[in-house]
């Protein structure tokens, strides 16, 4: 029986959420601020703009990892697609399969809402991840370049 518990987040999962993203922020070399990522979950919930999957340890009730899906849709073949915009997973549970669990969590939420895709992009010096996402069926694009327009 897996340590591990990996389930669609709710809003009762708040506090464990806001202490991962706001390491997963820390990661991403941002200032740590628990207020401000609390309120940007809570509208996340709150106005149901995205879908958040988080992974448990049983033993200990912690939040181990999260993964965060964001709607987008197809305008051409006319369905779903879900972004996934983000994907952590604390240090000391990295290499225990809690992420590819949260790819399986994300895929087969996909396959259920009838999406024809998942997308998501990584850093070209992520290899780490760039590893995960391949081991777990995920392939580079080359259909399509990106585009992008800071403002």
């Amino acid at each position: 029986m897996s340590q591990f518990l990996t389930r669609q987040a709710t809003i009762q999962d708040l506090n464990e959420l806001v202490q991962l993203f706001d390491n997963y922020r820390v990661y991403y070399e941002r200032d740590s601020n628990r207020d401000a990522v609390r309120e940007f979950l809570w509208n996340r919930f709150e106005h149901n703009e995205s879908i958040l999957f988080i992974t448990i340890n049983k033993e200990s009730g912690e939040g181990v990892g999260f993964t965060q899906l964001y709607p987008s849709f197809s305008s051409v073949s006319m369905q779903r697609i879900w972004i996934l915009n983000d994907l952590f997973v604390s240090e000391a549970y990295r290499g225990k399969q809690v992420g590819s669990r949260l790819l399986d969590a994300a895929k087969e939420y996909a396959i259920l809402t009838k999406a024809m895709r998942i997308e998501l992009s990584t850093a070209h010096t992520n290899e780490t991840a760039q590893r995960l996402y391949e081991k777990n069926g995920y392939e580079v694009s080359a259909a399509f370049l990106n585009y992008s327009l800071s403002l």
